[in-house]
């Protein structure tokens, strides 16, 4: 449960952050962070059960999985607002 909430919360930061570098694809702080969630929850998910980050099977708050969970989350963040962002700036054209 520990992991979901850190997903969560790491993507909502990735969001923001990717919409503060690449204020072309902004969403807006709310859409960011809506988007970031989804991104973060999914890319941390994703990701763990592929073992890629935080496979050990070690405890949610151990060091090397927070810090797994919070960087995949937030690229997950991230990308998912790049991704929507294209898509927006696309149909808007």
């Amino acid at each position: 449960m520990a992991s979901i909430i850190i997903n969560l919360i790491a993507g909502a930061l990735g969001g923001n952050a990717a919409g503060g570098l690449m204020k072309n694809l902004s969403l807006g702080p709310l859409w960011n962070s809506i988007v970031g969630i989804l991104g973060g929850g999914l890319g941390g998910q994703l990701l763990g059960a592929l073992g890629i980050l935080g496979g050990d099977g070690g405890s949610a708050l151990d060091i090397g999985n927070l810090v797994s969970n919070i960087a995949s989350s937030g690229v997950g963040g991230g990308v998912l607002l790049a991704i929507v962002g294209l898509i927006k700036k696309s149909i808007a054209k």
